[in-house]
């Protein structure tokens, strides 16, 4: 997890005449709580501790440390799609829209607390109903990745594969970011997400054959000669 501080309840008395600003305060905080200690260990007293405020007055905002988490998520899948929204990903072959969007979903997660919450907190420690709801919204990332990979396998650019297995390896691999991702560390956030998505695509890549389409011919991999061993 990340050793960086992460403070945004320092300006919650600043901001406390806007609602809205106090209660995105709350899920900061509590996104950083729950990434730090998990979810059951993670009181709402200690919440409101860091908070500066009483306990009682979380329930203003919120129901209950469930609906906390739940709008956590909520708050972490809207990021990744206002990230698409941005990005390119109405042109391009399958390939070109998988490898995008596989980087904007490592930027979220990488860039903030929300996009690592989807990634790394288990939704099993919740009530049916909120465990239901968290796994639509997780299902809009794995649709949207799977439709790409199933409109590449259509033009040509992705090899014959099982689409489902393909996406959960794809968003499999991304998630794993958050266990081992430091803001410090040698990486920048860029070539992270950049990396991951050019070394996921390019195991769904078609080597051979014109995308149908574009009139392009995907580049063959380069045959490395065997090394002789001495």
């Amino acid at each position: 997890m990340s050793t960086v501080a992460h403070r945004p309840w320092q300006s919650f008395r600043v901001r406390q005449r806007d609602g809205d600003a106090k209660r995105e305060a709350v899920l900061e905080t509590a996104a950083h709580l729950f990434l730090e200690r998990g979810f059951r260990s993670t009181s709402l007293r200690e919440l409101a501790a860091l908070l500066k405020i009483t306990k009682p007055a979380l329930y203003y905002y919120f129901q209950n440390k469930e609906q906390i988490l739940v709008e956590c998520y909520r708050a972490g899948i809207a990021s990744i799609e206002g990230l698409l929204e941005e990005g390119e990903l109405d042109h391009g072959t399958g390939l070109q829209r998988v490898e995008a969007y596989l980087r904007v979903y490592a930027m979220a997660i990488v860039s903030h607390d929300f996009g690592r919450c989807v990634a790394m907190l288990d939704d099993s420690e919740l009530s049916p109903t909120a465990r239901r709801e968290v796994r639509t919204l997780k299902r809009r990332i794995d649709a949207s990745i799977r439709g790409y990979i199933e409109k590449g396998i259509e033009d040509g650019s992705i090899s014959d594969c099982n689409p489902k297995l393909a996406a959960f390896a794809a968003a499999g691999a991304i998630n794993w970011i958050g266990t081992w991702y430091r803001p410090d560390g040698g990486l920048s956030r860029e070539s992270i997400a950049t990396g991951f998505a050019k070394l996921l695509t390019r195991g769904l890549a078609r080597r051979n054959g014109v995308v149908r389409g574009s009139g392009v011919r995907p580049t063959a991999a380069k045959k490395i000669p065997t090394p002789k061993h001495r």
